[in-house]
């Protein structure tokens, strides 16, 4: 197991001697708080390396769903949750008296942003206040949820001072982000690094020899800021690159040129380009929010990052850029948007999952409404109705015949999906730039 470790600014390569595969894994109990998008996939991981595993959340419904096997499949494996759900060594609970009984106590709850896209604390602050009630003499507990810099010290390790425990010696306390990326199969999250920064190199060096079983490699940090930034960079920097991917998409339109053959060919040079695409926004749990907790803690410090900023804006304001176009093609066909029939093509936030948190679908369906269009929805992907901002159902349908409406707009192409059928209808707007155009298919 390769580590790699910044004391300072000196970086050297280093073995962890107490990661042996003879361990009895199974003697190890770990409890995850929040089974999510992140927290069950990493309680299954946990499982399959061969620990101990209890699955700990509050919400009845979500254990109840996981029970009967009712979960998004793009995230989770069907026989990894079957195989754990069989095993002795897997449990699920709503109760935090759990915590105090295991030895390892992973953390993570969802992060988001409230509607002024401040951090939403609420559900972190309460994690780690239960882990605190029930913390005891030996137990490692590490925080995986997406936060703002100084969150590990501040919620974990100051109050576990304040709780009478010497940090690094009776408890360690480390943050690792998660780095899931879920409906791809390219990458589990056995295949990617993990960086781990504890409070002391004791905390750094226990929480890597619990994570370094479900981790290609473990990548060590000077402390929990380190990682806490580090996870917030790296969404930043794919939130500013897809910014700048959707102004490239308005410049190469501009001059009647088709920005994926541009991206296609930049994309040749084998260094100092990395391919971006652009699309009617981002959604999910990560990109939409997570440069926002660095924003929040930035201004707390009386720092500014235009770029960053610019680049939030411009995200958010792209589901208004995707109904105004809207508007353009209804026009230019004669219509009004007032009262046109639109179905939208594809509501989760990206191919192959069923997850609508943040999804620009939503923010523009409801534009489309406030506008006078009638909008349904289809997604082979999904099989509940949702709701748009205003709390109005965005009602599923099969795929509409003829011309029973005006436009189709696809947001998001789920891959292996049947989309002949778009080639009946009068128009179409791709908003999510893959398909071909033609005198009926019109781009963003």
């Amino acid at each position: 197991m390769n580590v790699c470790y910044y004391p300072g600014s000196m970086k050297y390569m280093a073995t962890l001697e107490g990661i042996k595969k003879s361990e009895k894994l199974e003697t190890i109990h770990i409890a995850v708080v929040g089974l999510g998008y992140v927290g069950l996939p990493t309680a299954l991981s946990l499982h399959e390396a061969g620990f101990q595993v209890s699955g700990v959340d509050i919400n009845e419904n979500r254990v109840r769903a996981i029970r009967e096997c009712r979960v998004d499949s793009a995230s989770v494996g069907a026989e990894l949750l079957q195989d754990a759900l069989a095993s002795s060594r897997f449990g699920l609970s709503g109760d935090a008296g759990v915590l105090s009984a295991a030895d390892v106590v992973i953390i993570a709850v969802p992060t988001p942003v409230d509607e002024a896209h401040a951090p939403d604390m609420r559900a972190l602050e309460s994690a780690c206040e239960s882990y605190v009630s029930a913390a005891r003499v030996g137990q490692t507990v590490v925080l995986t949820s997406t936060t703002y810099v100084g969150c590990t010290t501040a919620l974990l390790a100051d109050p576990l001072r304040a709780a009478g425990f010497e940090v690094g010696t009776d408890v360690h306390v480390a943050f690792s982000p998660e780095r899931l990326n879920p409906g791809s199969a390219s990458f589990s999250q056995t295949d990617v690094p993990r960086v781990v920064g504890g409070v002391t190199p004791a905390c750094t060096e226990a929480a890597a020899e619990v994570l370094a079983p479900i981790a290609s490699e473990i990548h060590m940090v000077s402390s929990p800021d380190v990682a806490e930034m580090t996870k917030l960079v790296e969404n930043t920097f794919r939130a500013v690159n897809i910014a700048l991917a959707n102004e490239f998409a308005e410049a190469a339109s501009a001059f009647s040129i088709d920005v994926r053959e541009v991206l296609d060919a930049s994309a040749s040079k084998p260094y100092g380009f990395m391919p971006f695409r652009p699309g009617p926004g981002v959604g999910g749990h990560c990109i939409p929010c997570d440069p926002h907790y660095l924003l929040w803690g930035l201004h707390s410090e009386r720092v500014y990052s235009p770029v960053v900023e610019q680049a939030m804006v411009s995200i958010s304001s792209r589901p208004l850029r995707v109904v105004d176009r809207v508007e353009e093609v209804l026009r230019g066909a004669g219509k009004s948007l007032s009262d046109a029939r639109i179905v939208l093509v594809g509501m989760s936030y990206k191919p192959g999952v069923q997850d609508v948190r943040e999804s620009p679908s939503i923010g523009i369906a409801t534009l489309l409404r406030r506008r006078g269009a009638t909008v349904t929805a289809h997604d082979a992907c999904l099989n509940e109705n949702i709701f748009d901002g205003d709390g109005k159902v965005i009602e599923l349908k099969d795929p509409p015949k003829g011309r029973e409406v005006d436009l189709a707009v696809v947001l998001t192409d789920q891959g292996g999906c049947d989309l002949e059928w778009l080639e009946d209808m009068g128009l179409v707007l791709d908003a999510s730039f893959a398909l071909q155009r033609s005198e009926t298919v019109f781009s963003l």
